[in-house]
């Protein structure tokens, strides 16, 4: 190439793909007084401005094939019109539309403190200057150039590069005439000049179905919500006094259609509520629903964190669900994932060609357990967009709580980690001071700005007042799940009942320290995969056995202080492991004993809705007395429920050995009339209907330090719940 065909060096940049100001070479300028327009088209042979229907042909530019150069008189709006090989398009010129963000946006950006950060960037549909098409925004500070790439350009980078705005590190785009349902990517070229593997939208609505990955324009916004009854009601459904129990839902196999597809969001609206109305339950728990590439991560690893999966249907489809779920007077809850994200090439790691969202030092930005990849939870932009994403999932699709994932692996530096292989906080200690804060801010800021949420803390270890408000030193989580209360009681039912009299206090060990957080007790997901078998599966004895102990345990875990969650299918005793590839075993419920299971946990919540005294002061000590904790002889166990003054108390007496008592002796805390509210051994559960023949009469007289006494039934390996009467 000769200095006459040599293009101006910023041109040149241009088409090496090196320029991060193209606004500063393409669109409109002014030269010698007269309006100019320099634009790119390497599929053109000629190139016009069309102002006013006048066409004002632009030259090509020696030297740089597909760019196009001339005088456009005037200040009239123009588009271009190219043509090659007889083929004639028109198109905006998306290099004479000014930036979208304001400086506002720019400042709270580079500040960290945009908490609506999803309604400025990624890609959002809209009129800009009187033309509609498509805003595209992402943060990628450390490139050199990044494109946006899509079926609108044919995937080249060379066609938009983007606007670098200031030092915040994000760049904007405005592409005329790119509508909802375009796929798009972007192409970014790092800090070394090598251009990095395609990238999804960090912060794109939507995506393909897996395992194709690009980002999909959606347009969020229009939906017409009817629950303002529930929403403007649901704090009393939240409140540490309210029932509230769970039902844990992997949508992809709750309900299977149409030789195997998985229900539909708008399948889910119908099927799954009306379902989990029936069973009694007060909240479904959506398993991660943000976009995941693998199906055997159970949306565990997400990379679009602002996308609903595709696998179920649209955005507005999703708010279907959740719109149902409350018009029947349900919560829903959503699982959130911000302890680590996957390492596939279209996610965030090395966004910009260096370590971005996610530390570079692999002691604090890698997961060896599931080779993920760590938050870099002190940089302001990471923080803040963790934040804003879960703002983003209460306010645009109503979820009423998060339950945050992994938060121990947050809470510590040395998580999973030998020796050598982590690095201390400041202090030279292992608690990861600047997760801590996230968490924090996360749950200052979601119940500050949504009244009447709940955030839940899936934590494994006794790191203090993880359910404590933040003002007074605490996480700031509404609840807690008791793994500890899970793990011993669980590890305590596996054991044949000759030995449990050995292990009582696996039972009793969770009411010491039952009142230090406000728990929900969850037999969840993770009790049955991995070769750990159903819930039935893990009982001991025969097949009557195992179904009497399972009832026994469930009566036992909806009597206990706590609130209650439960994963599908473990409602009916599913025989197999759980399998994420397939629906849970619906057609056991053609058995009298699965159906039977079904039937009790329905009971069971109902009863724990009804009566005050079961839920009102589950973290309360005043709720709690025990009437027999010590009866390891008889592995029986027995305690008082309380709710305010004035509501019936209920006595929950639980056998866990196979052997009937007769004329077992409690106390009671009043004399007259207990109604046998519920027994695990009735008929209709699958049980042999052995029991009190509907109440028991307590006499006056002092036993176990109460002031009245009773003499029941306690049928083998049964739980049955006694009701004051005449309180």
């Amino acid at each position: 190439m000769n200095s006459k065909t040599q293009p101006d060096p910023a041109l040149q940049r241009l088409l090496d793909g090196d320029h991060d100001d193209p606004f500063a070479v393409l669109g409109p300028h002014e030269i010698d007084g007269l309006r100019h327009v320099t634009c790119f088209d390497p599929g053109a042979h000629e190139m016009a401005a069309v102002v006013a229907g006048v066409r004002h042909p632009l030259d090509p530019v020696p030297g740089a094939p597909g760019v196009f150069r001339g005088p456009v008189p005037g200040d009239l709006e123009y588009h271009l019109r190219g043509s090659a090989n007889g083929h004639v398009w028109e198109m905006e010129d998306p290099y004479r539309f000014g930036p979208v963000l304001g400086d506002l946006d720019e400042y709270l950006l580079g500040e960290g403190s945009h908490l609506r950060m999803w309604e400025v960037m990624g890609a959002h549909p809209r009129s800009h200057d009187g033309v509609f098409g498509t805003h595209f925004a992402v943060w990628a500070p450390n490139a050199r150039r990044v494109s946006v790439v899509g079926d609108f350009n044919g995937w080249d980078g060379r066609r938009h590069p983007m606007r670098r705005r200031g030092a915040t590190g994000v760049w904007e785009m405005f592409l005329p005439g790119v509508a909802e349902g375009a796929f798009y990517r972007y192409e970014i070229k790092g800090p070394d000049g090598r251009i990095q593997p395609r990238k999804a939208d960090p912060f794109g609505f939507g995506s393909e179905h897996p395992p194709a990955n690009a980002s999909i324009v959606r347009d969020i916004t229009g939906y017409g919500w009817s629950d303002d009854d529930w929403m403007t009601s649901r704090a009393a459904a939240h409140d540490p006094k309210a029932p509230i129990s769970i039902y844990e839902v992997h949508l992809p196999s709750w309900r299977r259609k149409d030789w195997g597809r998985p229900i539909s969001y708008v399948e889910a609206a119908e099927e799954l509520v009306a379902y989990v109305r029936d069973m009694g339950f007060t909240h479904i728990e959506l398993m991660p629903v943000s976009e995941y590439p693998f199906d055997g991560s159970w949306g565990y690893q997400p990379i679009g964190l602002y996308a609903p999966t595709i696998r179920h249907g649209l955005p507005h489809e999703f708010r279907d669900l959740i719109n149902a779920a409350h018009r029947a007077g349900l919560g829903v809850l959503l699982d959130w994932v911000p302890g680590h994200f996957p390492s596939d090439a279209h996610g965030l790691g090395r966004f910009d060609g260096t370590a971005l969202y996610e530390h570079a030092d692999p002691r604090e930005g890698f997961h060896h357990d599931w080779n993920t990849l760590i938050y870099n939870y002190g940089r302001r932009e990471v923080s803040n967009f963790l934040t804003a994403n879960a703002l983003y999932w209460l306010e645009e699709y109503h979820a009423d709580g998060l339950r945050v994932d992994a938060v121990a692996s947050m809470l510590y530096r040395d998580y999973s980690r030998p020796a050598g292989e982590w690095v201390p906080n400041k202090d030279g200690g292992r608690e990861n001071y600047e997760a801590i804060a996230v968490l924090q801010r996360m749950n200052v800021e979601s119940y500050g700005q949504h009244a009447g949420i709940m955030t839940v803390a899936e934590e494994s270890t006794a790191f203090p007042g993880v359910s404590r408000p933040v003002d007074a030193g605490g996480l700031g989580f509404g609840f807690k799940w008791n793994m500890g209360w899970m793990n011993d009681t669980l590890e305590y039912m596996r054991k044949d009942p000759l030995y449990r009299s050995f292990h009582h206090h696996q039972m009793t060990f969770g009411l010491h320290y039952a009142y230090t957080e406000n728990f929900i007790l969850p037999i969840s997901h993770d009790e049955v995969v991995h070769g750990k078998g159903s819930m039935l599966g893990k009982m001991p004895g025969d097949r009557w056995e195992k179904f009497a102990n399972l009832r026994a345990y469930y009566g036992f875990m909806w009597g206990h202080p706590g609130k209650k969650l439960l994963f599908m299918g473990q409602e009916f005793a599913q025989v197999h492991e759980w399998n994420h590839d397939a629906q849970i075993d619906w057609g056991c419920l053609a058995d009298p004993s699965h159906a039977g299971m079904q039937h009790l946990v329905r009971d069971l919540n109902r009863l724990y809705r009804e009566e005050p005294a079961l839920h009102r002061l589950d973290a309360d000590p005043a709720g709690f007395a025990w009437i027999e904790g010590g009866d390891t002889h008889n592995s029986v166990f027995s305690w008082i429920r309380r709710g305010a003054e004035g509501d019936p108390q209920v006595a929950v007496i639980c056998n866990f050995t196979p052997r009937a008592h007769h004329g077992y002796r409690i106390g009671l805390p009043a004399a007259g009339r207990w109604r046998e509210a519920l027994n695990t051994d009735a008929a209709l559960y699958g049980g042999d209907n052995r029991g009190n023949f509907g109440a028991v009469e307590a006499k006056p007289g002092a036993s176990h330090g109460q002031p009245a006494m009773a003499e029941v039934t306690l049928p083998p390996l049964s739980v049955i719940y006694l009701v004051q009467d005449d309180a």
